[in-house]
């Protein structure tokens, strides 16, 4: 093992979350979310879009068990953090059109561009050179979304909500009138008692003895389980949830729309930056709490009204989450010897570009992608979400058909 790149990871998780302890600077916790996030999912492999795909294309349902199980950990975390009030639920409003519109695109962009955001991120970072030019498309097709020509297709899609009775937003809880740890409690039976009848008609296999034994080193340099990095991953959840909850930003897990802000603070100087929660304010007291950047009015005169654009929203945590995962997958290869620069052949790589745009465009309809949508919403217990989710999944089996098997069913996977 190289021990510098393991003193790396370790300087990556430990040093932003200490300087954050001292600081009060909760936001540089991102830092050390977003590390533990890309090394995650280096290590487990676990690709929204692969975990979908490779469903018909191996008959291989491994990564999609390990996405279940880091949504139920997920959850878990959620209702844990919740039950002791410090959180609170915020899932998203359902939007059908949006998610049945945009769900379609994503699924169907992800299979060409050979991974979701989070997987494109994390391939990125290990040298795939067609993960690299999708990650190019997926800001400019989210883009097109939020400030660009479909902006009004989208909103006019939103227009299309369903609510609860009360006029909150759509949940299990709310259709089913049970809690949200209730319904939590009865999935994890649920996944319990699936597991046990699947052991029990698994033939046994005798288990070599290098196989039980356990190391740090071990950890560190050999490939992980799908379901093993999806505990990990739902473990990581609550301290994310916190941590996204004290930068300002009351939601789990998502990376989406922190691709788009990395590519505006380099193309872009108005914004509205969101770093911190905003202090809650007493009857009589006049808190000024701005983190707004400075516009500039150069050039404006009373006499000639000029409409300022209004200016885009930078969430520190999400660029810090996005930018940071990159560096824990890429650490992660390295102490696995896994990254490597390969070639890819050109009709491959503009077929990436496009995949890149679309998962983009799909992700803006439905604002969000597989992590904050499927992973942080379904472990919200979303009822909107699990519509897109479906979607997403069902067009993802369709180009995966069409496109990677070329309209026939391979041989299960043995």
């Amino acid at each position: 093992m190289n021990f510098g790149w393991a003193l790396a990871a370790g300087l990556m998780i430990i040093l932003p979350a200490a300087i954050a302890l001292h600081t009060k600077l909760w936001v540089l916790t991102s830092i050390s979310v977003g590390f533990l996030f890309g090394f995650f999912l280096q290590k487990g492999d676990l690709c929204g879009a692969s975990a979908f795909s490779e469903v018909i294309l191996m008959r291989d349902a491994r990564k999609l068990k390990g996405l279940g199980i880091a949504i139920l950990v997920s959850m878990s975390s959620i209702a844990i953090m919740h039950r002791l009030g410090w959180v609170n639920l915020t899932p998203k409003p359902f939007l059908l059109l949006n998610y049945a519109v945009g769900g379609a695109i994503f699924g169907s962009g992800m299979v060409l561009a050979g991974g979701c955001i989070s997987g494109c991120i994390y391939k990125s970072a290990m040298g795939n050179l067609n993960s690299m030019v999708a990650l190019l498309g997926i800001p400019l097709g989210i883009a097109f979304v939020e400030y660009g020509p479909l902006h009004p297709w989208s909103v006019s899609l939103s227009q299309v909500k369903i609510s609860s009775s009360d006029g909150s937003a759509l949940t299990l809880s709310s259709l089913t009138h049970l809690s949200f740890g209730a319904i939590t409690l009865v999935l994890i039976m649920l996944t319990l008692v699936s597991v046990w009848l699947q052991r029990r008609r698994r033939a046994p296999r005798k288990v070599r003895k290098e196989e039980g034994k356990w190391s740090p080193v071990k950890l560190l340099t050999s490939s992980w389980k799908p379901w093993q990095a999806g505990v990990a991953i739902g473990l990581l959840a609550g301290p994310a949830f916190l941590s996204s909850m004290h930068s300002g930003r009351n939601y789990p897990l998502g990376v989406s729309h922190g691709m788009l802000q990395v590519s505006q603070l380099l193309t872009d100087n108005h914004h509205q930056y969101v770093w911190r929660m905003e202090p809650v304010k007493a009857p009589g007291d006049t808190i000024v709490t701005s983190t707004t950047a400075p516009v500039s009015t150069a050039g404006i005169t009373a006499t000639s009204p000029v409409k300022t654009p209004s200016p885009k929203k930078i969430v520190w945590w999400l660029v810090g989450v996005v930018l940071s995962m990159g560096a824990g997958a890429h650490i992660a290869a390295r102490l696995s010897h896994q990254f490597k620069l390969l070639p890819k052949p050109p009709e491959q790589t503009i077929i990436a570009v496009v995949g890149g745009l679309l998962v983009g465009v799909g992700a803006g309809f439905a604002n969000g992608c597989v992590v904050g949508n499927i992973l942080s919403g379904w472990a919200l217990q979303s009822a909107g979400l699990l519509v897109f989710g479906i979607v997403t999944i069902l067009a993802n089996w369709a180009v995966t058909y069409i496109y990677l098997m070329g309209g026939r069913l391979l041989p299960k996977r043995k």
